[in-house]
């Protein structure tokens, strides 16, 4: 019995990690494309970056504006400047904190999040569109391989340093 003979799977060229690499390429570029067109319709309109950082606020609301402009990897007179924009939009709010008035808090607004989730909704909507134009099969595949992506990406993630448990991410302050 031969255990090195490749299985059927592994002689098809399109299984071939850069292949599929170049085609996932593709695919992200497809979604990119209606991930933003999905949001371009919602008021104010928002450049990516703002929206990015508006998000990154709402998940990460321990953030204040240092650790938001190294999240971003942008300066923080850059950081400063996109927020001041998003606060005059009323969709973030900069607070002082009391016990150092230094630092410099960020708070997404309830218009904020209102328009989070009506952007969220859009991007929901045109996802469903495709979604409906798939097959049943095509979409548990499609399920099951994203599943098999976000599992294989976790083991080949390298871990922040300092972690040793494998499971944590850095919490960036200042």
């Amino acid at each position: 019995m031969e255990t090195d003979r490749p299985t059927g799977r592994d002689q098809d060229p399109g299984n071939e990690p850069d292949t599929l690499a170049r085609h996932v390429v593709d695919t992200v570029e497809s979604l990119v494309t209606l991930w933003f067109a999905a949001a371009e319709d919602v008021v104010p309109q928002l450049s990516a970056r703002q929206l990015f950082a508006l998000q990154t606020v709402r998940r990460r609301p321990e953030l204040n504006l240092t650790a938001l402009a190294e999240h971003l990897e942008i300066g923080l007179p850059t950081a400063s400047r996109l927020c001041g924009r998003l606060v005059s939009a009323g969709l973030l709010q900069r607070t002082v904190q009391p016990h150092n008035r230094r630092e410099v808090r960020l708070v997404v607004t309830a218009d904020g999040r209102r328009f989070l989730a009506d952007v969220t909704e859009r991007r929901s909507l045109c996802l469903a569109t495709v979604f409906r134009a798939m097959t049943p099969g095509e979409r548990a595949s499609l399920q099951r391989g994203l599943g098999a992506f976000e599992q294989a990406h976790a083991r080949t993630r390298p871990r922040p340093r300092g972690d040793t448990q494998g499971g944590g991410e850095a919490v960036t302050g200042g």
